[in-house]
């Protein structure tokens, strides 16, 4: 596309960037957020779904929501499917609930049309508003927490116990000692602010299990798999309660997490890219703003539909965005080369197939370190505010649900402030969700 076309589509001198500048911030955000397309398939693959059509699904719902973001709100950002969502999914939704993967997949498209008009409604701002901030930065830290167990399970560094429940797994063996490797390596990368840090962890890992022979090569370039066995795969009506097993409380008990996750996962990383990139609307921001904000909002939300009739878990905005937004990135170009790097990210589908769930541990560890970070904004000096964020992040992780950290925090959010005189204290959206996850656990 010329140039002269470029800059009238995204306005890139209105926004103090050129093309160059653009196309590198593009390259760094796809290398800080690419390791998603050998984790995520790693991920639902645990859902008995098919690896290489996740491989493909992953690529084509992260192209497609970012080309909206490009396209609808000129903003810089990427998007892809979302850490901890499709945890959720595969662990929770599937391993522990028993819904099968294309129930799962339903559950994700009715809540992305949830999603869709608490967006349109402007209702997402209310529970945005409403929610307090301990309570997010709680649920950040539980999801990371969540994260991290998964990681150190499936590398081996953890393993079951009939008399702890868990116990360290044999470092003598090699899978889990290339898993702390790679960690370790990630860490020093980033430490070094290497671009693509874990993406190379993955990568440097899955190339040392191929030199000690514990993985098979499969070559690194070829044509995509199939997308048929995940695309429109999805069961709306199984996920509504007509699978064995299944209810309305269920459904609605599921749909509750994604939604929420969703939501603060989402208009967070939106607003804390935005707002590093001069693009959050302030009070007495222009009205071409407040639309241009509002459709990067509606840009996530329709991307959660095109990620589940695709084959994947919920899609969201990704915060590595910020790492383009440094190299410069301001306008919807940046997006654009995203989205084109995933499209090429196709081609390597063999490489996808040879990396081990040792060689995504590192990575998942390494990410929800990060999240962890979220747990210094916590008001620990009140109890009120605390005991309720300290159960949420640390239910997650021990009753390996991301749905009971919730339910938990919640509830004592909201019981907490009413035995103490300070229910006034406490916006109507909690009180909805604590109904409402009372409300599930009494027709379970």
């Amino acid at each position: 596309m010329p140039s002269r076309a470029l800059e009238s589509l995204f306005k890139l001198r209105e926004h103090g960037s050129d093309v160059r500048t653009e196309l590198v911030a593009g390259l760094t955000t796809f290398l800080t957020m690419s390791y998603i397309v050998f984790v995520n398939p790693s991920i639902l693959g645990d859902a008995g779904m098919d690896v290489g059509a996740v491989f493909v699904a992953t690529c084509l719902a992260a192209a497609i929501g970012t080309l909206v973001m490009a396209f609808a709100a000129n903003y810089p950002v990427g998007m892809a499917p979302g850490m901890g969502l499709n945890a959720f999914f595969a662990f929770t939704v599937v391993g522990a609930m028993g819904y099968s993967w294309q129930q799962a997949l339903g559950a994700v498209f009715i809540s992305g049309i949830v999603f869709l008009l608490l967006t349109i409604t402007g209702a997402r701002a209310w529970l945005i508003a409403g929610i307090p901030h301990s309570l997010r930065s709680a649920i950040t830290a539980g999801i990371g927490l969540f994260l991290a167990i998964i990681a150190l399970q499936k590398s081996g560094v953890i393993v079951g116990d009939a008399d702890t429940l868990v116990s360290l797994g044999d470092l003598r063996e090699p899978e889990p000692l290339l898993a702390v490797a790679g960690f370790l390596l990630i860490a020093v990368l980033e430490a070094w602010r290497v671009r693509g840090a874990i993406l190379i962890g993955v990568l440097a890992v899955t190339a040392s299990a191929l030199l000690l022979g514990l993985v098979e090569y499969h070559g690194v370039i070829d044509m995509p798999p199939s997308l048929a066995p995940t695309l429109m795969q999805l069961d709306i009506a199984g996920a509504l309660g007509g699978g064995a097993g299944l209810s309305w409380s269920a459904m609605l008990h599921v749909v509750i997490v994604f939604v929420l996750v969703e939501v603060f996962d989402a208009t967070g990383t939106l607003m804390g890219v935005a707002r590093r990139a001069g693009l959050l609307p302030t009070d007495d921001a222009s009205p071409a703003q407040q639309k241009r904000f509002g459709r990067a909002l509606f840009a996530d939300s329709t991307a959660i539909l095109a990620g589940s009739l695709l084959g994947t878990s919920s899609t969201t905005a990704y915060i590595e965005s910020a790492s383009g937004v440094q190299a410069g990135g301001r306008t919807g170009l940046t997006a654009l080369v995203v989205a084109a790097l995933f499209l090429l990210a196709l081609l390597f589908s063999p490489l996808a197939s040879m990396v081990p769930p040792y060689a995504t541990a590192p990575a998942l560890l390494f990410v929800a370190g990060l999240m962890l970070r979220e747990l210094g904004d916590v008001h620990w000096d009140d109890l009120t505010e605390s005991v309720p964020a300290a159960l949420c992040t640390l239910a997650m992780p021990f009753t390996y649900s991301i749905a009971n950290g919730l339910a938990f925090g919640f509830i004592a959010y909201a019981v907490l402030k009413l035995a103490t005189g300070r229910a006034r204290e406490v916006h109507s959206a909690v009180w909805v969700v604590a109904v409402l996850f009372v409300l599930r656990f009494a027709m379970a």
